[in-house]
């Protein structure tokens, strides 16, 4: 048996947004929209989100303090101001980390009297206010996902709630995209490809979730000679972008990710590395260890003959990465110890296999 479940309802097209603006009047009578500091003011997504509101005499209040992988407690101080304002629907803004920020809050906002222990207690009840996604980054596809990723300072680490929260609208628009910078595109565009190639080779794959991963990977390879700097992006590149970017949301809300990201998870706590190039300093050596099948089918699709080709390109657009040899120590036995995220792949992977996929980098 297969199934395949994903009910966002995603619109691409330039001016997503305002075209989009009776939906959004839609779901509520007065907007929380979540962002970061500064790229959804620059990128023109605010301003735009903004209007639609005023427009439909909506009211809203603003939650701009949204950092790089967000943390319970400011799910939990969105949630509060959420509340206060007696706001019903969320509008997430930004990259993943708004974008997952914004979930949980809808999640917590559906149930007051919940405190933060409550975010990864599996089996409540799993409701939410009505979620929003406006992506301004082609990385965590978090718009057509369920899952909210939060760091965790207790454990020291990042991962996922065990809740499953929704998004109604994905309203995609490349234009906010010619904002960010090279370096921001290259490693949410990378974040991107390391969902496509783990949830191709995941033991939770079947032929639905692989055609996502597939058409993907497709798109992303027609955007590779931007990523090296090869030459500049026109505005139909970034659109590309981003849709490989939600292909590959679309394939991890199937299967969810592997290794590389369960291994980045704790470089990026530990290191302050980008989540993207952390899950990618692992992608390499982890496609090498998969079966020449596998390799076969999906490694062309992005434009790459083998797993020396790839790390060949992730070198040239992540530069050198260095990580000390306790955070590696302490992210293998972290892992290791994780039976999950062990038997994900749908290869077996010993703790031989594993040392490799860690350390031969």
């Amino acid at each position: 048996m297969m199934n395949y479940y994903m009910p966002v309802k995603v619109v691409v097209e330039n001016d997503a947004v305002r075209n989009g603006a009776a939906a959004i009047a839609g779901c509520g009578t007065k907007a929380l929209i979540v962002t970061g500091r500064h790229s959804a003011f620059e990128n023109g997504a605010y301003d735009d989100v903004k209007r639609v509101l005023d427009e439909a005499g909506i009211p809203s209040v603003l939650f701009s303090e949204v950092e790089e992988n967000p943390s319970t407690e400011t799910v939990m101080k969105i949630r509060d101001l959420g509340l206060s304002e007696n706001a019903d629907f969320v509008i997430g803004i930004g990259g993943g980390s708004p974008l997952d920020a914004a979930k949980a809050a809808a999640l917590m906002m559906a149930h007051p009297s919940w405190g933060i222990e409550k975010l990864y207690e599996a089996g409540e009840d799993g409701s939410y206010v009505p979620v929003i996604a406006v992506p301004t980054t082609c990385g965590t596809g978090s718009e057509v996902t369920a899952v909210s990723v939060l760091t965790n300072h207790a454990k020291k680490t990042k991962g996922s709630i065990p809740f499953k929260i929704w998004p109604s609208y994905a309203f995609i628009d490349g234009k906010y995209l010619a904002f960010a910078s090279l370096k921001v595109i290259r490693n949410t565009s990378v974040d991107a490809l390391c969902h496509l190639l783990e949830s191709a080779f995941s033991k939770k794959g079947t032929e639905l979730s692989k055609m996502p991963a597939k058409a993907g990977l497709l798109k992303w390879a027609e955007t590779k000679d931007i990523l090296t700097g090869a030459r500049p992006a026109e505005p139909e590149d970034f659109e590309k972008l981003m849709i490989s970017s939600s292909f590959a949301g679309m394939a991890i809300a199937q299967t969810g990710t592997s290794l590389p990201h369960a291994l980045g998870y704790i470089l990026t706590y530990d290191t302050g590395l980008p989540h993207g190039a952390a899950c990618g300093y692992f992608l390499p050596a982890f496609v090498r260890e998969a079966p020449e099948a596998l390799r076969a089918e999906f490694l062309p699709l992005a434009g790459f003959r083998d797993a020396d080709e790839l790390e060949e390109f992730l070198g040239s657009v992540l530069g050198k990465i260095s990580i000390p040899q306790d955070v590696l120590d302490r992210t293998f036995e972290a892992v290791k110890s994780a039976p999950a995220k062990m038997h994900s792949p749908s290869f077996d992977v010993d703790e031989a296999m594993l040392k490799r996929i860690t350390f031969d980098n």
